[in-house]
């Protein structure tokens, strides 16, 4: 498969492009900052890939983005440039799941240890909350447990030997309960994006330009001047 796959959700910009050829594939990478940058940025550096690649728009059988949750101005970005050269090319776009890569990533960080068990994936969602979802990955293939949360660190919940994966650990980890202690650094990387995609290609997640949309878990993305005062005051 020829394809093009790229995540702004986070603070860090992740892009790759694949290009099948005679049975086989190879890889271009791309990383760098995100954030306010990714806007600038994000366009240059897949049109750099693609000439690396020798490919064309056209000739990608889909564009895959990290469609969240995730950073909000991070999630318009990545869906509104894929959406845009997908309409250009003709091409379908395959929305993913930001944290089933989280919890791909750290599999295959980790494969031998993380061979048909639980993950529960999680991203920072800034204003002292997390974005958390359990996966468990059997035969293959992942599967997601429930739906997406949006909880505080002391309120996350799972089974004891469950796996904590994701960009957390850093701002929150002394607030995360003391049993959950199988934890692995892991962003959601284009990487993951494009050893997701053929099984997700195959089942008919694709869809049409004007039909990929952004996971949205919050609505509100930033606190009121009243609340950061209350929080200073309660210091």
């Amino acid at each position: 498969m020829n394809l093009l796959a790229f995540d702004t959700s986070t603070d860090a910009m992740s892009i790759a492009v694949q290009r099948g050829q005679d049975g086989s594939s190879q890889v271009w990478h791309h990383s760098g900052p995100g954030g306010a940058q990714t806007s600038a940025h994000l366009i240059p550096a897949i049109q750099d890939l693609m000439h690396q690649a020798g490919l064309t728009f056209a000739q990608l059988d889909a564009i895959a983005f990290g469609c969240g949750p995730g950073s909000f101005t991070g999630l318009r970005t990545a869906c509104s440039v894929a959406q845009g050269l997908a309409f250009g090319a003709k091409v379908p776009v395959l929305p993913i799941d930001t944290l089933l890569c989280v919890a791909e990533e750290a599999r295959f960080q980790h494969a031998t240890d993380l061979e048909n068990s639980a993950v529960l994936a999680l991203l920072d969602a800034r204003m002292d909350e997390l974005y958390a979802s359990h996966y468990e990955f059997n035969s293959g293939q992942w599967r997601q447990i429930g739906g997406y949360s949006l909880i505080r660190p002391e309120d996350l919940a799972c089974e004891p030997n469950s796996t904590l994966a994701g960009n957390v650990f850093a701002a929150y980890g002394e607030r995360l309960p003391a049993a959950l202690t199988q934890r692995v650094d892991a962003l959601p990387s284009a990487a993951a994006l494009l050893r997701l995609a053929p099984a997700l290609l195959a089942a008919g997640a694709a869809v049409p330009a004007d039909q990929a949309l952004p996971i949205y878990i919050r609505d509100k993305v930033a606190k009121t001047t009243a609340e950061r005062a209350a929080e200073k005051a309660a210091l």
